[in-house]
């Protein structure tokens, strides 16, 4: 349990540091696995099952929360394609 919770300090520093947003992202991803570790944990030691519950549902959480950022990540690229192949086309027309 203490290295889980250790393990929680440092993603909430790579959290705040960043510096770019897939790391902010990964450790977001990080928070809700460990969550769900500690959630586990809990189960066991207090042999209460409704714990179960609540890992699972962060886990669902941390799944549509990772699939939605890679189809956000997806379309920020093809929109940076775009925006490169007009400018590249802007610029062979102004040149002749």
């Amino acid at each position: 349990m203490t290295l889980t919770v250790l393990g929680l300090v440092f993603a909430f520093v790579r959290l705040i540091r960043g510096p770019s947003l897939p790391d902010r992202v990964v450790s977001v991803d990080l928070i809700t696995v460990l969550a769900v570790a500690i959630a586990g944990l809990l189960a066991i030691t207090h042999t209460e099952p409704d714990f179960l519950d609540i890992a699972v549902a962060l886990a669902l959480v941390a799944f549509l929360a990772t699939v939605a950022f890679a189809w956000y990540a997806e379309r920020i690229n093809e929109l940076r394609k775009r925006e490169r192949e007009a400018a590249k086309k802007l610029e062979e027309t102004d040149g002749r």
